[in-house]
Formats: structure tokens, C-alpha cells, sequence
């Protein structure tokens, strides 16, 4: 009882927000909704039954896990002739693309008239807030046909000024401190001194020295290539950027002006490769790096063999060894300069849910679904319900989810599968504010994103980025699709064999330029561009 009361009570508090003229219309819904396989249906949900309650509404769920898809194409396709016409589908996973199909066909309604201050004051608020989440679900012809779902978790979660994301730098860079103090070294804070380093660690056989492994088996530095968290990608800062030189999407560097740019053919990156080849030749980087996997790499520095390796965190790939490393700084060239360009993160999509032609009082519905963008709200359609899985509130007003013990003790299920059955599928939208007003993200996730604030942050000279959400029209795909590969594909391979063999000549580098536009560079970084406009001008 008291769980209901307390989701009663914050609905409540809504009530006053949904308009008056909502008394008469539509208030039985038929919605057709995606659900976790674990889930136990939403008939019963009391989370959802008090939101319908105090917006005078009933919703008959039609819930599917499995053919999912298969479902959905045959009820929108004859959704016009149905005796009980589906007035909304929810989180059935429709990409930008379908709605754009759907809409212009006239399947679904144009959202943009009832999100206002006087329908939907919740959603109203956030998108006056974040603009940038209204030009992620805007599509090209200027309708909203779906609405907006994503979890933000960024640095405003942990009570910091700025948000950024905790995937705007995927790469950590470590070093074993251990070693370094067993050789009497300071840690590096420029590429040469750390190319200084590397070559102690090798020429004093570091890993025999100090672990007692079989001599010869210190690899200085450790990575993938152009991976994500695990790259060589992080040392490229020297040279002015860190982004996957091979991967387009990732590639994508803005400018404070909105100049869309491929670091692949600047000349910086050339630069790059080629001091980079020399650490590779004289064996400072692992020779394996190009064709390990991440079991590989792991095992590596776990085994003690590795001086200098990148990951998510030190604890992850470390092991035992962990309390040895610390982080790297961001590292300068040989110019004395850097730069860290961030990555996206957090993508909102507006594919979770959207109302159909047949809905005849829209106004009503998008009333009910306003309700799941206050926060208390949301977390509990996320989690589940106060009183369930969120167990107390401490003296900040936070609530504290129920840790594991005590939801075996209660209900015979793990934390983890208590969230599972109760999750709510759907336009759940959960900034990185709501870990600073409502509940608290896990405590690894607040570590790392104190972590890029205060320790990385610092050496982000420009913090714009190419969004992860932005609106591409089916032409714009197609032709993506067309290029893409080849081009993806003549630069990663490049980049390998200069790294390993050395390079590039005026002549090599002429010739790869001119590669690159034939497989179809500028058309690309065309489209990039007029995409990243509109997403601009969305706002």
C-alpha cells in the first residue's frame, strides 16, 4: 500500500500540469507495445494504472517479445481497417527512416502541435532546456513523428557544471607507476618522454625485473588498433586529435565555426602515423596489436607484461596488478601542443513511441506519456516502483535502489532481475541531472565520470562534437551506404601498414588523398555537413 500511495502521490503533483480541456474525448486506448521477455505485462503495473487513473484514461496493452517485428508490419499495415485500431505503437524499435515512412504516409501524426507548455508541460520544459534533444527527433521535413527516449549519463549526474558524456573519452591511458619509481623515471607528460620510458621498460626487461616473469617478455606498451576503448587512438592527442581516424561516423570532427572535418587526410594526422611507426619499429609497441582481441590483451596485462596499455579503467585490465598503474595525463607532441575531440554519447531516439492517424483524442494520450518525462516517474518506470525497488530516500532526497541481498531475501531474484521484470518499455527519457535529483547511478559510473571531468577535461580545448542522433534522409543513407565501406576500409588499412612499414612520401601521401576521393570523401563529408546543419538549425 504504501508503494502506491507514494506513486499516487508524485503523479498527483502532475495532475495540476494536464489541461482542463482533456475533460471530454477519447479514454480508452489501444496501445501496442515491445516488452522485455522477463517482464510481467503491464495490465497490472502500478506505476502505469496510477498515471492512466489521474489522467482519466484506460490503455488494453497488446504486449510482444517474441515476432515483435513480424507483428508490428502486419498491424500498421492494417491498422486503417481494424475493428480496434492501434492508436499508438510504443517501443517497438522504429528507426528514423520507418518514421519518416510512416509519417509522410500520413500513419502516424505529426506530434509538434500538442507539444506545448498547455499538453505536454513535462516534455515542453525539457526541450526548451536541451534543444538538442528536439533536433534529434525533428526529421528532415520538420515533424515530429515519434517521442523522444535515451539515458543521458554525463557529468551533471555528479553535480558538476558542465555534462558531458561518459563516452566523450572512451580511452584511459595507464602507466605501472611501479616501475617507473623501480627505475628512478617520472611520469611522462610529453610522447617523447614517454617514448623515453617505453624504452627503459624494454631494455631493462620490466616484467622479469620486478613480477619475476620469464626474461623477455616485457612489452612496453600494449593496445588495440583504432579500438574503442583499448586503441592507440588516445596518444594521437600530441597531434591534435584522438578520434578512430577509420571509422566515419567517429572520424567526424566539428569545429567551433560547425566545420564538418575527416581527420584522415590532414596533414597532422600524417604526421601522426609517422612518428608513431618509429616506437612500432623499435619494438615500444606490442607487434600483436593490429590482430589481438581483448582476451588477448587482458591476459597481457594481467600477466604482469605490459608497461603502458589504454582501457576503460585501470581495475578492468590490470587485475591484480592494478594498484601499481596510474593514469597518463593527456600527452604533448612534439610540437609541445594537444587536443582531446570528444565523442558523443547518449543518443536520444525518437522511435519509442508515436501516436497513429486512428487515435482520435491525441491530446489525451500524449497527456498520459507527458507524465513519463517528470523524473521520479521515469525512474521508476526504468527501475521499478518506490516501495519495490527503490527502497528509501537518504537525507538528500535521493532514492536508494534495493541492493541485492535484500531483493533475494524479498522476492528470490537478483537486483538486477527484479529491474528486468519491472522495466517499462517506452519513451523513457532520463538526463544526467536525474542522478543528481532523484537516484544515483552505480558507483563505478560516478567514479569514471569524475574521472574525465576532473582529470581529462582539462586538456579539451574545444568541447564541440558530431552528434551520434543527428537526422539523415533515406537519400543521404543510400548514399552513405554506397561509400562508406570502401572508404572506412582504404584508410584503416593504410594506416596499419604506415605504422608498421613507415611512411607516408609526398608521393604516397598525394596518391592516398586522391583514394580517398574516389571513394567518394567529399560526397560523404558533404552529406555529414548538410545533415549537421539541420540538426543545428533544429534547435
Amino acid at each position: 500500500m504504501k508503494k502506491l500511495v507514494s506513486i499516487v502521490l508524485a503523479v498527483m503533483m502532475l495532475l495540476s500540469l494536464v489541461p482542463a480541456a482533456l475533460a471530454e474525448g477519447q479514454t480508452e486506448f489501444n496501445v501496442l507495445s515491445g516488452i522485455s521477455a522477463l517482464s510481467g505485462g503491464y495490465e497490472n503495473n502500478t506505476v502505469l494504472n496510477a498515471m492512466q487513473e489521474q489522467v482519466g484514461i484506460k490503455i488494453s496493452w497488446d504486449t510482444w517479445s517474441d515476432s515483435l517485428g513480424e507483428v508490428v508490419g502486419t498491424r500498421i499495415s492494417g491498422n486503417a481497417a481494424s475493428k480496434t485500431p492501434i492508436d499508438a505503437f510504443q517501443a517497438v524499435g522504429f528507426s528514423n527512416f520507418d518514421l519518416m515512412r510512416y509519417g509522410s504516409a500520413g500513419t502516424f501524426i505529426d506530434l509538434t502541435p500538442y507539444i506545448t507548455p498547455e499538453v505536454m508541460p513535462n516534455l515542453s520544459a525539457i526541450l526548451e532546456a536541451h534543444p538538442e534533444i528536439r533536433a534529434a527527433i525533428t526529421m528532415s521535413d520538420g515533424k515530429i513523428y515519434g517521442l523522444p527516449a535515451g539515458e543521458q549519463m554525463g557529468t551533471a549526474g555528479i553535480g558538476r557544471e558542465k555534462d558531458y558524456s561518459i563516452f566523450s573519452v572512451p580511452q584511459f591511458s595507464m602507466i605501472n607507476k611501479a616501475w617507473l619509481d623501480d627505475l628512478g623515471l617520472e611520469v611522462p607528460t610529453t610522447l617523447d618522454e614517454l617514448h623515453t620510458v617505453l624504452t627503459a621498460f624494454k631494455d631493462n626487461d620490466m616484467s622479469a625485473k620486478y613480477y619475476g616473469n620469464a626474461a623477455g617478455t616485457t612489452i612496453p606498451m600494449s593496445t588495440g588498433f583504432d579500438q574503442w576503448c583499448w586503441g592507440q587512438n588516445i596518444f594521437y592527442a600530441g597531434f591534435g586529435f584522438t578520434n578512430w581516424p577509420n571509422d566515419v561516423c567517429m572520424d567526424l570532427t566539428v569545429d567551433k565555426t560547425g566545420k564538418v572535418n575527416f581527420v584522415s587526410d590532414d596533414d597532422n594526422y600524417r604526421a601522426a602515423v609517422t612518428y608513431f611507426h618509429d616506437w612500432y619499429a623499435e619494438g615500444l609497441m606490442d607487434l600483436e596489436m593490429f590482430s589481438q582481441d581483448t582476451n588477448q590483451l587482458i591476459a597481457k596485462c594481467t600477466g604482469g607484461r605490459v608497461g603502458v596499455s589504454t582501457w576503460w579503467e585501470i581495475n578492468e585490465i590490470m587485475g591484480e596488478h592494478a594498484a601499481d598503474y596510474v593514469y597518463l595525463p593527456v600527452l604533448t607532441g612534439p610540437d609541445g601542443d594537444s587536443n582531446v575531440t570528444l565523442r558523443t554519447g547518449g543518443a536520444i531516439n525518437g522511435g519509442q513511441l508515436s501516436i497513429t492517424a486512428q487515435c482520435k483524442d491525441p491530446a489525451r494520450l500524449l497527456a498520459f506519456y507527458d507524465l513519463w518525462y517528470n523524473g521520479e516517474t521515469v525512474m521508476q518506470l526504468q527501475y521499478g516502483p518506490i516501495g519495490v525497488y527503490f527502497t528509501e530516500q537518504d537525507e538528500k532526497g535521493m532514492w536508494k535502489s534495493i541492493t541485492d541481498e535484500q531483493a533475494r531475501a524479498q522476492f528470490g531474484k537478483s537486483s538486477g532481475e527484479l529491474k528486468s521484470q519491472m522495466e517499462v518499455a517506452g519513451p523513457k527519457l532520463i538526463l544526467s541531472e536525474y542522478y543528481n535529483e532523484y537516484f544515483y547511478m552505480e558507483d563505478r559510473a560516478m567514479e569514471r565520470l569524475a574521472d574525465t571531468y576532473d582529470y581529462w577535461m582539462q586538456f579539451v580545448k574545444d568541447d564541440s562534437f558530431y552528434p551520434q542522433d543527428c537526422v539523415f534522409t533515406e537519400a543521404e543513407l543510400d548514399d552513405i551506404d554506397f561509400y562508406r565501406a570502401d572508404f572506412e576500409r582504404a584508410i584503416s588499412e593504410q594506416e596499419a601498414l604506415w605504422i608498421k612499414n613507415g611512411g607516408p612520401t609526398d608521393a604516397e601521401w598525394d596518391a592516398y588523398k586522391a583514394y580517398l576521393e574516389r571513394c567518394g570523401m567529399s560526397t560523404l563529408l558533404d552529406i555529414y555537413q548538410a545533415v549537421y546543419d539541420r540538426y543545428v538549425a533544429a534547435k
